[in-house]
C-alpha cells in the first residue's frame, strides 16, 4: 500500500478504517455516480457496469451498496492437479472436489491486482479448490466439460490475503472470507509476469512466467463467471463473482511458468494439497469485475 498518499478514517460495520483521501472510498462511499467515474481516464470505458444497477442491501455489518464494481483488473492464475484425498481433507462437507483426472482435482492459485475500483486500488492472492456444483449429479468430466464451455466454474477459497486495510476488512466482516494483511505485488505487460505475496516482509510465493500472447476482445463477448461457496454465520452461502474479460492470453500445460514456495501459509497451504503439474496458464490483462454479496443456499 502506498504510505505517500494522505488517509482519512471511514466506519464499515463496526470498524474504522483507513482509506486514501479523495479516492474512491472516501468520494462514494460504493455507491458512485458512474458519470463521474467515466471521466476518470484511467478507469476506461465503464458502459457495462451501467446496466448492473447497485441496490442498498441489508448485510451482517448492516445496510451496504452491492455488487463492488471493478473498472480495472487484471490477474494471473495456474491450474494445478492435486490428489482428491489431500482436497478432501482441506474441504468442509458437504462439499466435493471436482474430479478432473482419476483421483485428480485441481486447485487454483491466483493474483489480482485491481487498479481502479469501489474500494481503491489492492492487490489479492488466492488459493482455491475447484469443487462440485451444488447438488450435482452425473459424471465429474462432464461438469468439467461444461464448465468450460459456460466459463463458470464453483470454488471454495482456503487463503485470500489483501494489501489494504479496506479489502481486508470488507472481506472478513461482510463475507467472512479467510482474508489477511500481506504484501502483495503484481505486474502483467505483453512480455512477462511477475507477482509475489508475502507476509510480515517474508516472502511466501512467487510466480513469475513469459506472458502468453494476448488477445483483446469486444466488451461483454467473454464473460466469465466464479462461485465461492463458503459459510457465513455457519449457514452456507455463495458469491457470484463476474468477469467482462477485455484483454486474454492462455496456455494449456505451460512449460515456462517458475511457482517458487518460499516456506509461508500459503506455499505451506499448497504443500498441504499435494498441488504440483501445472494444467493451465490463464492471464488476464484487463478486465472489468462486478462481486456480488454472498446469498444463501
Amino acid at each position: 500500500m502506498n504510505t505517500n498518499k494522505a488517509f482519512t478514517e471511514v466506519e464499515f460495520g463496526q470498524q474504522k478504517v483507513k482509506v486514501p483521501k479523495g479516492g474512491y472510498y472516501d468520494r462514494f462511499r460504493m455507491n458512485p455516480d458512474l458519470d463521474k467515474v467515466a471521466k476518470d481516464p484511467a478507469a476506461g470505458n465503464i458502459d457495462f457496469f451501467r446496466s448492473i444497477p447497485k441496490k442498498l442491501v441489508e448485510s451482517r455489518v448492516g445496510p451496504v451498496w452491492a455488487p463492488n464494481f471493478y473498472y480495472r483488473s487484471g490477474n494471473v492464475q495456474v491450474l494445478m492437479l492435486a490428489p482428491i484425498k489431500l482436497l478432501k481433507k482441506k474441504l468442509p462437507s458437504p462439499l466435493v472436489p471436482l474430479e478432473a483426472f482419476p483421483g485428480y482435482g485441481l486447485v487454483a492459485l491466483t493474483f489480482f491486482t485491481y487498479s481502479v475500483c469501489d474500494n481503491d486500488p489492492y492487490n489479492e492472492a488466492s488459493v482455491a479448490i475447484v469443487v462440485r456444483k451444488p447438488k450435482a449429479h452425473g459424471p465429474h468430466a462432464l461438469e468439467l466439460i461444461n464448465s468450460i464451455r459456460k466459463r463458470h466454474f464453483y470454488a471454495h477459497v482456503l487463503a485470500l490475503p489483501v494489501d489494504t486495510e479496506i479489502a481486508r476488512v470488507r472481506g472478513v466482516y461482510g463475507y467472512q472470507l479467510p482474508k489477511w494483511l500481506a504484501e502483495i505485488d503484481v505486474k502483467i505487460d505483453k512480455k512477462k509476469v511477475e507477482a509475489t505475496l508475502s507476509t510480515y516482509n517474508k516472502l511466501d510465493i512467487s510466480l513469475t512466467t513469459a506472458t502468453p500472447s494476448l488477445k483483446r476482445v469486444k466488451s461483454e463477448s467473454r464473460m466469465g463467471k466464479a462461485t465461492m461457496l463458503h459459510l457465513v454465520d455457519n449457514e452456507w452461502h455463495q458469491t457470484l463473482v463476474q468477469t467482462n474479460v477485455l484483454s486474454f492470453g492462455e496456455k494449456l500445460f505451460p512449460r515456462k511458468v517458475k511457482v517458487t514456495r518460499h516456506g509461508g501459509h500459503v506455499s505451506q497451504l499448497l504443500d498441504q494439497l499435494g498441488a504440483s503439474t501445472i494444467l493451465r496458464l490463464d492471464v488476464i490483462e484487463d478486465a472489468q469485475v462486478v462481486l456480488n454479496l454472498p446469498t444463501k443456499l
